[in-house]
């Protein structure tokens, strides 16, 4: 390759990348918005795995959420918190669906949007 050509590629690439940051960056404060309309401090997204520790915690799904710690196990976790996270802020099946396939769309909506945290009930 010529030298031009390789400069135009790494021009090229650099687009994508801070594309890539910035809806990064927009997710992550989606995230601790949530975490903080839970009750929860926001700054624990930032922690690696506490954040979807507490994720999960607050989906108020009946796995224990340190199953989150757990390879393999984890990945069904994370199939099933979305619906959690949907109904205990007042959304239903769909939205749930929402946030597990398209999340940079719909965790934004839940963190900004006007939907509000309602607590699991007391266990007896």
């Amino acid at each position: 390759m010529e030298p031009e050509q390789v400069d135009s590629l790494g021009a090229a690439a650099i687009i994508p990348t801070i594309l890539g940051l910035l809806i990064t960056l927009f997710l992550v404060a989606a995230m601790w918005k949530i975490l903080t309309k839970a009750g929860q401090p926001g700054w624990t997204i930032l922690v690696p795995f506490y954040g979807m520790y507490l994720l999960v915690k607050i989906a108020g799904k009946p796995t224990p959420p340190w199953l989150v710690f757990v390879p393999f196990v984890n990945f069904f976790v994370f199939l099933i918190s979305p619906f959690g996270m949907a109904a205990r802020f007042g959304k239903g099946t769909g939205f749930g669906f929402g946030l597990l396939v398209l999340p940079f769309i719909f965790y934004p909506i839940l963190a900004f949007g006007n939907s509000t945290y309602s607590h699991p009930p007391a266990a007896a």
